[in-house]
C-alpha cells in the first residue's frame, strides 16, 4: 500500500509559479506510475499530468501543456508538479495519485491510491 501526502499549495497571483510535491511512503515507489489531477468547485476531477515509473514519459492536459512540468525523484519517493504562468482557471484542489503500473494514464479510475489534496488559488 502507498500513502501519498501533497504539499506546496497556496495563494498566488496570476502569472506566478508554484511547485507542488507529493511524498510517497513505502519502498516500492518506482513500481508506480504517478499522476496529478485537480478539482475545482462545482466541477469534476480532471487530469493534469502524469509520469511513468522512471520519469522518461510524461503526459499533460492541453490546458496546462507548456506551463506545467511533472517530474519524479525515485530516490526521494517524491513526484513534483512545477506550475508556471498560473491562471485563475488553475484554481482547484490538486491531488496526487499512484497507479500500480509502470505506465501512466490520464484516467482517474485507473489510479489506486490518492493523496488528501492541496489547495491552489490563483488570484486575478
Amino acid at each position: 500500500q502507498v500513502q501519498l501526502v501533497e504539499s506546496g499549495g497556496g495563494l498566488v497571483q496570476a502569472g506566478g509559479s508554484l511547485r507542488l510535491s507529493c511524498a510517497a511512503s513505502g519502498r516500492t515507489f518506482r513500481n508506480y506510475a504517478m499522476g496529478w489531477f485537480r478539482q475545482a468547485p462545482g466541477k469534476e476531477r480532471e487530469f493534469v499530468a502524469a509520469v511513468n515509473w522512471n520519469g522518461v514519459n510524461t503526459y499533460y492536459a492541453d490546458s496546462v501543456k507548456g506551463r506545467f512540468t511533472i517530474s519524479r525523484d525515485n530516490a526521494k519517493n517524491t513526484v513534483y508538479l512545477q506550475m508556471n504562468t498560473l491562471k485563475p482557471e488553475d484554481t482547484a484542489v490538486y491531488y496526487c495519485a499512484a497507479r500500480t503500473s509502470s505506465s501512466s494514464s490520464w484516467h482517474s479510475d485507473e489510479y489506486d491510491y490518492w493523496g488528501q489534496g492541496t489547495q491552489v488559488t490563483v488570484s486575478s
